[in-house]
């Protein structure tokens, strides 16, 4: 991968899912609703100071979610921050980077 670019598109692994999973509640609080369906699919990840994540989650049967999930650099110490989402995504829809 090069540096700033973004990986090709991978299916989604135990690590990636933990990371959904730490912005769920920010996703929530945002939509003002709550989702018992949470599951990460495919993801990309770009690295910049930090990294990016593009996790494509399923939230209902025919419904997803594309998040861009900011992980900084682990000297700072801090949690994975919900960057910004995409709503109303179907199973095609390509992960976008945005």
């Amino acid at each position: 991968m090069m540096c700033g670019a973004p990986s090709a598109t991978q299916p989604a692994t135990a690590e990636i899912q933990a990371v959904a999973d730490q912005v769920k509640a920010q996703l929530e609080e945002k939509e003002n609703k709550k989702f018992s369906l949470f599951k990460a699919v495919e993801f990309k990840s770009q690295v910049v100071a930090g990294r990016n994540f593009f996790i494509k989650v399923q939230v209902d049967d025919e419904e997803f979610v594309h998040l861009r999930v900011f992980e900084s650099l682990p000297h700072e110490n801090k949690p994975p921050a919900l960057a910004s989402y995409q709503t109303n995504k179907a199973r095609h829809d390509e992960l976008s980077y945005f």
